[in-house]
């Protein structure tokens, strides 16, 4: 006969976030991207300059990835990668294709160096700058798409 009690938070704070389905998993999931994310824009801001750049992408990524997380709570949804019923198409390609999504992350943390030793160089870096161009338009997307659902959660709740 199957153990169909539920888990210990115990066991549960050990669950591998990206293998498991629960909420824990999935906020734990999203703050380590952040930190991850994080901790390389900080860097940049010390090796390039002007950093406000770099910190205001820092903004954009933690503003958006929390306010969608919220507006999925708030919706009901398993998911903040649950974007189906978005009228964004951009949006609903990039968390989709998990392909595709991982490719425009890893756009964002490759640095190339000089795209003038080679022509493959310089060939690597467009792809990378179109995947992080990407990258940051579906943070925007994200922000305002979760910030809408949260006004119709609040127009909703007072009806």
């Amino acid at each position: 006969m199957a153990d169909t009690s539920k888990p210990k938070m115990t066991t549960v704070y050990l669950y591998v976030p990206n293998i498991i389905v629960s909420t824990f998993g999935a906020v734990l999931d999203m703050v380590t991207d952040r930190i991850s994310t994080a901790c390389l824009l900080v860097t940049l801001t010390q090796v390039y300059r002007p950093g406000l750049i770099f910190l205001s992408l820092l903004a954009l990524d933690i503003a958006s990835h929390w306010l969608q997380m919220y507006s999925t709570f708030l919706s009901g949804k398993a998911s903040h990668k649950d974007v189906k019923d978005s009228s964004s198409w951009l949006f609903r390609l990039y968390y989709g294709n998990r392909k595709f999504m991982a490719f425009c992350c890893v756009s964002c943390e490759v640095l190339v160096s000089s795209a003038r030793q080679s022509l493959l160089l310089g060939a690597l870096e467009v792809l990378v700058l179109f995947g992080w161009a990407v990258k940051q338009m579906v943070n925007v997307i994200q922000l305002k798409t979760a910030a809408d659902a949260c006004v119709l959660y609040d127009i909703n709740k007072k009806q």
